[in-house]
């Protein structure tokens, strides 16, 4: 792979690494808006997203509202993967979008909306919660998507339409075609799409990442090591590095057995020790207004 030509658009050299500290899942309870509030002071995340159908959607744009200078963009979601604590979608309640389970909510898993959806059900669905956070007071700064939901032949060209029209960069990592492309299940039809619609892109002048890492929500044991593991593993290129930080609330320990490592994610970017371990590494930090600056007016 070439190196991304939008380090040097951002004057960096190819070799630099370049990284964007994302914070998911804002909005999905009360403790990731506090969690997300302090981090940003604190000054070491640089980008977050919000999920537009949870419940605390509203809070989080009064938030994004009352703070322009937060790198906050929207994080398309068709799925509601916790037992007890759903949502649904913004845009219809009719079971033939085929959005809804038999609870009325979207469907827990990934691969049950790319089975159940209607196409132009979950296009519409995307469409809708972007226009929500935009009426609500949000100025996005980017798209992107929660469990990788619209990895999906039949929604990437709308999500990226969808990015293009309201003028934000989309979470795609010019590695997607490299490593779909691998996988023994993928047909040769779609890796050829996949493949090909990255390199349009790129061609179009469209800022893309690298590729994706971060911490997974596994073990919150010694998080601050996992954390300088991770980091100092990052690759030369711009790499989207997802973290999950929420504050320790009783709510967040119904919602999710994920608590402590989302606790331990707020608690360890709160850390000068992870600041200075990153500027040892001589490891650069950019938010999505970045990419934001670089898109093309596409008519």
């Amino acid at each position: 792979m070439h190196p991304n030509p939008v380090l040097k658009k951002l004057g960096y050299a190819d070799d630099d690494r370049i990284v964007i500290i994302h914070t998911d899942d804002i909005g999905m309870c009360q403790a990731s808006i506090d969690a997300f509030a302090d981090l940003w002071e604190f000054g070491l995340i640089s980008s977050g997203a919000v999920m537009v159908p949870c419940p605390w959607f509203l809070e989080a744009a009064v938030y994004a509202h009352s703070h322009p200078d937060a790198d906050l963009g929207i994080h398309i979601t068709l799925t509601s993967e916790w037992e007890t604590y759903r949502w649904g979608p913004v845009s219809t309640r009719d079971p033939a979008s085929g959005l809804l389970d038999e609870q009325g909510f979207f469907y827990k898993k990934t691969e049950e909306v790319w089975a159940q959806a209607d196409p132009s059900a979950a296009i519409a669905e995307m469409e809708a919660q972007v226009s929500r956070a935009i009426a609500a007071g949000m100025t996005p700064t980017h798209i992107d998507t929660h469990m990788g939901s619209v990895a999906h032949p039949n929604l990437i060209p709308a999500y990226i339409q969808l990015a293009t029209r309201y003028g934000l960069p989309c979470m795609i990592p010019r590695s997607a075609a490299e490593e779909l492309v691998a996988r023994e299940s993928l047909d040769d039809d779609t890796a050829q799409m996949i493949t090909g619609l990255v390199n349009t892109l790129e061609e179009m002048g469209i800022p893309l990442l690298d590729r994706l890492s971060g911490l997974e929500l596994k073990d919150a044991t010694d998080r601050v090591s996992q954390a300088k593991q991770a980091l100092g593993e990052l690759k030369p290129g711009i790499t989207h590095f997802i973290i999950h930080p929420s504050k320790d609330t009783p709510e967040l320990r119904r919602i999710t057995g994920s608590w402590d490592c989302r606790a331990a994610d707020y608690e360890t970017f709160m850390k000068d020790e992870i600041r200075d371990f990153i500027k040892r590494e001589g490891i650069q930090v950019i938010g999505y207004k970045a990419l934001k600056d670089l898109m093309p007016k596409i008519e």
